[in-house]
Order: C-alpha cells, then sequence, then structure tokens
C-alpha cells in the first residue's frame, strides 16, 4: 500500500500562484510515476502533468508554461507549481501514483482560482 496525502490548495485570485505538495509513504517502489489530475465539477479527472522517478515529466497542453512539476525522491514528494492562475484552473487537485505494485491516488486538495 501506498498512502498519498496533498496539500497546499486555496482560493487564490487570478494571475495568482499556489504550489501543491505530495507527500507519500508506504510500499513505494523505486521505478514509479506519479501526477497531478485534476476534476472540476461534473466533469472527468484528467492530467494536469506527471513526473517519473527518473525526472521526465510531461504536461497537459492546458498547463505548459503556467505550471511546474517536481519532485524530490529522498522526501518522497512531489509538487506542482502553478503560476498564473485562471479560474478555469479551478478544480480538486489529486496525487497519482503508479508503479509494477499498483496505482494510488490521494484525497484532493481544492483549488479555487477566483476574485
Amino acid at each position: 500500500q501506498v498512502q498519498l496525502v496533498e496539500s497546499g490548495g486555496g482560493l487564490v485570485q487570478p494571475g495568482g500562484s499556489l504550489r501543491l505538495s505530495c507527500a507519500s509513504s508506504g510500499d513505494i517502489f523505486s521505478f514509479n510515476t506519479m501526477g497531478w489530475y485534476r476534476q472540476a465539477p461534473g466533469k472527468q479527472r484528467d492530467l494536469v502533468a506527471s513526473i517519473t522517478s527518473g525526472g521526465s515529466s510531461k504536461y497537459a497542453d492546458s498547463a505548459k508554461g503556467r505550471f511546474t512539476i517536481a519532485r524530490d525522491n529522498a522526501l518522497k514528494t512531489m509538487y506542482l507549481q502553478m503560476n498564473s492562475l485562471k479560474p478555469e484552473d479551478t478544480a480538486v487537485y489529486y496525487c497519482k501514483h503508479e508503479s509494477r505494485r499498483g496505482v494510488y491516488w490521494g484525497q484532493g486538495t481544492q483549488v479555487t482560482v477566483s476574485s
């Protein structure tokens, strides 16, 4: 089992920034991919960005140029720096951990972008 705990969400004005964190613990396999997903009310859960244990990352088009994903393998923590936030970024953001041992999700953290 892998436990994931997200933090860092909140209310921010358009144009503002937030940094999300996802702390992982438990039976973590060395080779894994972690990612941030988001789900707005009435919509499906979509990939925002992902990063492998080797540091390779990819982004959704909506996140390119504004969001940066990073991870600290020693701390077993993943981050998402979100800049130039827009109202359409409002969603619950989920952390995902995937390896050959399985797929795990965090409980989510709410991000609201509003003036």
